[in-house]
């Protein structure tokens, strides 16, 4: 099954995607940093409060049942910020907040890393090795590159080469979830494979709802055989998210 990915920042109710029976293939919570409080220790933040927080009682509730529907559900880790640059300045500090963060709900299935800060790719290894080795093989990780890290051999945003990731443990990686924001185009697109890059590694990600999408999807779709899906920032900006996921599903079920 091709992937329908959703980020979700804005915590609008997910029940019209239930009443109509029309779900992505994956969820992506946004985003999780780390920090200290003004007493220096340290924290775990969704959205600049605690994940247990009541503000997100709805929302994990709505995420239950999405996943009792039969999506994945995942923590994306990082994004704007300097979430790993802390994170990985007490590894073993921050790690026990993540790990119990992910332990507190049984239907968290993965995370999802949006590095936008340069790091040490060591780090970025040994954070991957260490979430298989806690939460088994089945436990999802996927990467947000921008597009351009992939189609050039450039160190992306994290100042690391994403070739030199996939060597060392891309069979620990379900996606690369590239973000094409500036570049939304079956040339772009192209240009990822055509480096190396396998169209089963690849979701390609936008951020604009302006109908094009269909058309390029649906291209891809026919040239890639094996292209697995899409990924869309953020649920709160489609403008009928129900008829969009209808129309997504579609073209990629075709």
């Amino acid at each position: 099954m091709k992937q329908l990915i959703l980020y979700y920042q804005t915590f609008i109710s997910l029940k019209p995607l239930f009443h109509n029976n029309t779900l992505p293939t994956h969820i992506q919570i946004s985003s999780i940093h780390f920090g200290k409080n003004e007493n220096n220790s340290p924290y775990i933040h969704l959205n600049d409060h605690p994940p247990n927080s009541s503000l997100f009682d709805s929302m994990w509730k709505e995420m239950e049942t999405a996943h009792n529907l039969g999506v994945k559900i995942k923590l994306m880790i990082g994004g704007a910020g300097l979430a790993f640059q802390e994170m990985f300045s007490n590894f073993d500090l921050y790690y026990i907040l993540l790990k119990t963060v992910i332990k507190s709900y049984s239907y968290i299935s993965g995370v999802d890393l949006d590095i936008e800060e340069n790091v040490n790719l060591d780090d970025v290894i040994k954070l991957v090795n260490t979430l298989k080795t806690d939460f088994g093989n089945d436990f999802l990780i996927s990467f947000a590159p921008v597009a351009f890290a992939l189609q050039k051999n450039q160190p992306g945003m994290g100042g690391f080469l994403y070739n030199d990731l996939m060597n060392a443990v891309g069979d620990k990686i379900e996606n690369l979830n590239t973000q094409f924001y500036y570049d939304f185009s079956v040339e772009s697109y192209n240009e990822v494979i055509q480096n190396g890059y396998k169209p089963t590694q690849v979701i390609l990600g936008i951020t604009q709802n302006n109908n094009d999408e269909f058309n390029i999807i649906g291209d891809l779709c026919k040239k890639y055989k094996d292209f697995n899906g899409i990924f869309f920032w953020e649920f709160a900006l489609l403008d009928n998210p129900v008829e969009w996921i209808k129309k997504m599903k579609g073209i990629l079920d075709k």
